[in-house]
C-alpha cells in the first residue's frame, strides 16, 4: 500500500532507492534552498560519502512506515524516526536476521542499547520514544510472529538538577559563554563587510528576545512597530509569526535594546535592498531576466559575448573563464560568432530564471510571505567568500549560514565573525555559538528576574507553558540569591520569613545568608535545608517542612500542588474511613493528612490571591522547625554540654536516675 497506494511525499516518489527527495513536500522553515532528503542507510554507514543502504526486507518495510506514518502523524523532519530504524536493523543484524517479522522484544532491547551508546539526553529518550512507537504499531497490526509489548528502558533526562558536574555542562552547552556575549556587541559595531553586517545584525535581533532563528529569517521587511505605553513613552517593537503554533504577535523590545534592534533591522534593510529589488521584477516579469539600467541595451541582441554573460550574471568582476563554466554548467549552448565565442540571449535568459529559488515568489507559503517583502534575503552568493555574487538572481538565508558565521565550523576550518575580528574564549580557544543558545540565555535571565511562566511562553511564541522548564537553566546560586532577596523585601516573601522581628540584631541580608545557606529545586518549589549539616529527615515530605519554599508564577510546579491537593484530599478521604472503622494508627494518618490539605490549600489561596505579586516567594507557617542550620546546632550542642556538666555535679544515685529517666 505504502509503495503503490499512498501520495505521501509526492505522487512520483520513487519507492525504491535508497534517498528520497522530499524538499517539495517536507516545507522546513530556515533551511533556504537547502534539499532535504531521507536516506535509508545503516547505522553503520550513515556517516559515510557512500553510505549503504539497509537490507532487503527491512529496508522496504522502513520505507512504508516512514511514509505511512508521515500520513498518520506528519512531522516537517522525520530523521529521528529514521533513528530509531537504523538501530532496530543494526539490533535485528545481530542475531542474524533481516526480516522484521521475526523482531521481539530483545530486538528492540539490543537497539535501545545502541541508541543510549549512540546519543545522550533527550536526543536519545526522543529516539527511545520512536522505538516504542514502532513497537506498538507492529503488535496493533500483527505484524511479528510473536506477540510484541515494549516499553522504552531510555529515561527522559531530568533538567531540575542544578547541581553537581552534570548540571553546569548541560547549561554551558545550551547557553553562549561571557566572552561571546562581550564580543558580539563589538563586533556588531566593528562590522563593515556584508556577510559580517547581516550576521551580527540577526545576532542582535536574536540578543532582544528568545526567538526561533527561523522566525528572525522570515521577518517581513515592514517589521517594526512604532506606539506609544499607557504612560506616554515610546515603544517598539516587531511583528513576528511564531514558528510552533502560537498566534501572530508584536514583541516589544525593551527600552534598552530597542535602539539597538532598530540599527540592526536598518543593517538589514540596507544591505538587502538590492535583493527585494530583483525580486520585485522577477514577480512583475516572471518570463524576463532581470538586468540593471547600464546593461538593459543587451536585451535587444540575439548574441552575447562571454564578456558580455560575465556582466550579465556576476554583480562584479570575476575569473575570466567564469562565463563559459556557467554556460557549461548550465547547459546553454555555446555558437560561434566569426572567431567569437558567443551565447544565445534567450538560453542565457533560460538558464538564469531557472535558478531562482524554489517556490519563487513565495519564501513560506505558509505565511504568504513574499521575497520581496522579506527583510532577510541576499543575491545569490552575496554571503560567500570566494563566490562572485550573482546580479540577477536572489537566495534566502538559511539557519546553517548564520550557525556558521557564529562559529559552528570553526574545527572543521570554517571561519567566523569572531575570528574575522580576533575575538577568542580567554583560553585561546575559537568562540563558538548558536542561535538557540540565546534563546535558552534570554528564558534563564526571565526564570531568575521573576517573569510568570505565562508571560515567558508568551514571549517566546510557546503554546504551552510546560515548554519553558526545557529552557529553565537557573542555577542554585541564582534561586539562593533569589531567595535571599526576597527576605529584604516583605512586599516579595510570605510566611515565617516574612514575619521577622523589625530590630533583629543583625541585618536581614545577614540573616538570609547564615538561614538559606543553599537551594535545590523539588517539584512543587525550593528546598533551602543545608545538606552539609544533615540529611533530610522529613523524607521528602517537602509540605510540612519549615525548610521548603514556593515562588509565585511557577505554572509548572503550580499545577503540581494542585494536582497533590486533590489527591491529599482523597487520601483524607480514606483516612477518615479507616479510623471510622477502628483500624489502628488509621488517626494518626488522618491528622497528617488534614495538615497536608490544609497547607496545600492555603499555598493554591495564596497563588490565587492576585494581591500576591509574582515571583513572590512563600513559605507556610505553622510548621514545626527543624534546627539544621550550623549555627543552631551549635547552640544546640553547647545547651547540651552545659547540660553534661551540670548532671556530673549531682550526686551519682540521682545522675544515674535523671539519666534513665531523659531516656525512658
Amino acid at each position: 500500500m505504502s509503495r503503490s497506494q499512498l501520495a505521501i511525499f509526492g505522487a512520483e516518489l520513487c519507492f525504491d532507492e535508497m534517498v528520497w527527495d522530499v524538499t517539495d513536500t517536507a516545507q522546513l522553515k530556515g533551511h533556504g534552498s537547502k534539499r532535504v532528503r531521507i536516506y535509508f542507510s545503516t547505522q553503520e554507514t550513515v556517516d559515510n560519502i557512500q553510505p549503504t543502504q539497509m537490507a532487503e526486507p527491512f529496508v522496504s518495510f522502513a520505507k512504508a512506515y516512514i511514509r505511512y506514518m508521515q500520513g498518520v502523524r506528519p512531522t516537517k523532519n522525520p530523521s529521528i524516526r529514521l533513528t530509531a530504524l537504523r538501530a532496530l536493523d543494526a539490533a535485528h543484524r545481530m542475531s542474524g536476521r533481516v526480516d522484521p517479522v521475526m523482531m521481539d522484544g530483545d530486538t528492540f532491547n539490543r537497539a535501545a542499547r545502541l541508541i543510549a551508546e549512540r546519543f545522550s539526553g533527550s536526543t536519545a529518550y526522543r529516539a527511545g520514544s520512536q522505538l516504542e512507537l514502532i513497537a506498538k504499531f507492529m503488535s496493533e497490526h500483527r505484524l511479528t510472529v510473536v506477540p510484541l509489548s515494549w516499553r522504552s528502558p531510555i529515561k527522559r533526562p531530568l533538567d531540575s538538577i542544578r547541581v553537581g558536574p552534570e548540571f553546569h555542562k548541560r547549561r554551558s552547552e545550551k547557553m553562549p559563554s561571557q566572552a561571546a556575549l562581550e564580543a558580539l556587541p563589538k563586533a556588531f559595531y566593528l562590522a563593515t563587510e556584508a556577510n559580517d553586517v547581516l550576521f551580527s545584525s540577526i545576532a542582535a535581533i536574536l540578543c532582544s528576545a528568545p526567538d526561533r532563528i527561523n522566525e528572525v529569517l522570515l521577518l517581513a521587511e515592514n517589521c517594526e512597530v512604532h506606539d506609544k505605553t499607557a504612560g506616554g513613552r515610546d515603544a517598539y517593537g516587531l511583528r513576528w509569526q511564531p514558528a510552533k503554533g502560537a498566534d501572530p504577535m508584536v514583541k516589544w523590545i525593551i527600552p534598552s535594546m530597542a535602539k539597538v534592534v532598530a540599527e540592526a533591522i536598518a543593517k538589514i534593510r540596507i544591505m538587502t535592498k538590492g535583493a527585494r529589488r530583483i525580486a520585485q521584477w522577477y514577480e512583475l516579469n516572471p518570463e524576463r531576466l532581470y538586468l540593471p539600467q547600464d546593461l538593459e541595451h543587451l536585451r535587444s541582441q540575439e548574441l552575447l559575448t562571454m564578456d558580455e554573460v560575465k556582466q550579465v550574471i556576476l554583480l562584479e568582476e570575476g575569473a575570466t573563464s567564469f562565463a563559459r563554466l556557467w554556460c557549461t554548467a548550465n547547459n546553454v549552448l555555446l555558437v560561434k560568432n566569426g572567431r567569437t565565442v558567443c551565447a544565445r540571449f534567450v538560453d542565457v535568459e533560460k538558464a538564469a530564471i531557472a535558478q531562482l529559488p524554489r517556490g519563487f515568489p513565495l519564501l513560506n507559503s505558509e505565511m504568504g510571505l513574499r521575497f520581496s517583502e522579506a527583510l532577510i534575503v541576499v543575491r545569490r552568493n552575496e554571503l560567500h567568500s570566494k563566490r562572485g555574487t550573482f546580479g540577477c538572481v536572489i537566495e534566502p538565508v538559511n539557519t546553517n549560514q548564520v550557525n556558521g558565521a557564529l562559529g559552528a565550523k570553526v574545527q572543521h576550518g570554517g571561519g567566523s565573525i569572531f575570528e574575522r575580528f580576533g575575538f577568542t574564549e580567554p583560553d585561546g580557544s575559537p568562540i563558538r555559538v548558536t542561535t538557540h543558545q540565546f534563546r535558552h540565555y534570554l528564558n534563564t535571565l526571565a526564570q531568575a528576574g521573576g517573569m510568570s511562566q505565562l508571560d515567558i511562553a508568551k514571549w517566546s511564541g510557546r503554546v504551552d507553558v510546560r515548554q519553558n522548564e526545557v529552557y529553565d537553566h537557573v542555577s542554585a546560586d541564582q534561586m539562593v540569591a533569589k531567595i535571599r532577596a526576597s527576605i529584604g523585601d516583605e512586599s516579595h516573601m510570605f510566611g515565617p520569613l516574612a514575619n521577622l522581628p523589625k530590630n533583629i540584631p543583625i541585618s536581614r541580608d545577614e540573616f538570609a545568608r547564615l538561614k538559606i545557606p543553599t537551594a535545590h529545586t523539588t517539584d512543587i518549589g525550593f528546598c533551602i535545608h543545608d545538606y552539609t549539616m544533615t540529611p533530610c529527615d522529613r523524607h521528602a515530605d517537602c509540605i510540612n517542612c519549615s525548610e521548603h519554599v514556593c515562588v509565585k508564577g511557577d505554572e509548572g510546579k503550580t499545577m503540581r500542588v494542585r494536582h497533590r491537593l486533590e489527591d491529599a484530599k482523597e487520601l483524607l478521604t480514606r483516612a477518615e474511613e479507616a479510623t471510622a472503622q477502628g483500624y489502628y494508627g488509621a488517626d494518626r494518618w488522618m491528622e497528617h493528612h488534614k495538615k497536608t490539605v490544609l497547607r496545600l490549600t492555603q499555598l493554591t489561596e495564596i497563588f490565587d490571591n492576585p494581591a500576591v505579586a509574582i515571583g513572590s516567594v512563600i513559605q507556610l507557617a505553622d510548621v514545626p522547625i527543624i534546627s539544621s542550620t550550623g549555627v543552631e546546632q551549635a547552640l544546640e550542642d553547647r545547651a547540651a554540654l552545659d547540660g553534661y556538666s551540670t548532671l556530673k555535679q549531682l550526686a551519682p544515685a540521682d545522675a544515674s536516675r535523671i539519666k534513665r529517666g531523659k531516656h525512658g
